[in-house]
């Protein structure tokens, strides 16, 4: 009977044991199929590749350097770049006179100025002068005063020439400054007249570069418009003359142009050879006819016989 309970015992405790060991197993895989919670992650240090780390703390400074770079000490952004700009337009219209009538219209509306300028019949081209920030609203209402046949814009960095010159003028001011500084000071009259020869010499230079620094603060403020009105028959007419009949028919131009000035030139010679040349052909003739009897003389006294010599 005492066997019988402790095998009963035994079994019951190798059930218990078995039972443990399962329970541990499932619990465990359980733990590992679950998903992992947000402070389970956050408790988790970092798993992946050692250079992870430093690359998601690289990540802020790479996104703040991804902007544009400032611009060099010393040097204008974008925004201060000086340009000149100058334009190009060629026109046809109707009536030539009345689009130049128009152009002076439209150039004084926008501040600016016609400068020079040549009209015929049926061709004319005008410079007009406009400031430099009203240039496209100008060329947009000149372009609509006639058919547009050409429109250039062109632009001319002059920044570092602007700051080249603004450097050579402070330090042309401070060199006239400290040579006025000793003029002040000096005492015979040989260092007065040496001091005042150099004085003239650099207010001279810094004269020259303040001009140059006006007329390139005056090109950048205001842009040229070289305007071209043709007539639209002329327009038709130069447009037809292409080809072989064109180029027959300008050398057929350049020919008569050829023939004019040489007749031009004939005419102008006409007179000078009615004064000079008529006198200067009788005189020639006069002097043949005077020559023509003294030429058989002297041919009879050469065909005389010579005497025969003496024994």
């Amino acid at each position: 009977m005492r066997k019988r309970m402790r095998w009963v015992a035994a079994a019951g405790i190798v059930l218990a044991l078995a039972g443990c060991s399962a329970n541990d197993s499932g619990g465990s895989s359980e733990s590992a199929g679950m998903p992992m919670s947000a402070d389970t992650k956050q408790a988790v240090p970092n798993q992946g590749g050692p250079n992870q780390g430093p690359a998601n703390k690289e990540a802020p400074d790479s996104k703040a350097g991804s902007g544009k770079a400032p611009a060099p000490a010393g040097q204008p952004g974008i925004a201060d770049r000086k340009l000149v700009r100058t334009a190009s337009l060629e026109l046809t219209a109707p009536n030539v006179a009345d689009v130049i009538s128009q152009v002076r219209v439209i150039t004084q509306g926008a501040a600016g100025y016609t400068g020079q300028e040549s009209t015929q019949e049926k061709r004319a081209s005008v410079n007009v002068i406009v400031p430099a920030e009203r240039l496209d609203g100008v060329l947009d209402q000149l372009g609509k005063l006639g058919k547009q046949i050409k429109r250039e814009v062109t632009a001319t960095d002059v920044t570092e020439q602007m700051v080249d010159v603004d450097s050579r003028l402070a330090t042309q001011r401070a060199s006239v400054e400290r040579i006025r500084a000793l003029l002040a000071r000096a005492t015979s009259v040989s260092e007065i007249a040496s001091v005042e020869s150099e004085l003239t010499s650099r207010e001279a230079e810094l004269e020259s570069l303040q001009k140059r620094r006006e007329s390139l603060a005056g090109s950048v403020a205001m842009s040229t418009i070289s305007l071209q009105v043709k007539a639209e028959t002329v327009a038709a007419a130069e447009q037809s003359r292409s080809g072989f009949l064109g180029g027959l028919a300008d050398g057929w131009d350049a020919f008569l142009t050829f023939g004019g000035g040489l007749l031009t030139v004939l005419g102008a010679m006409a007179p000078f050879l009615l004064v000079f040349g008529v006198p200067a052909a009788a005189l020639v003739w006069w002097l043949r006819k005077r020559r023509r009897p003294a030429e058989p003389a002297m041919a009879t006294a050469s065909d005389l016989p010579s005497a025969p010599p003496l024994d």
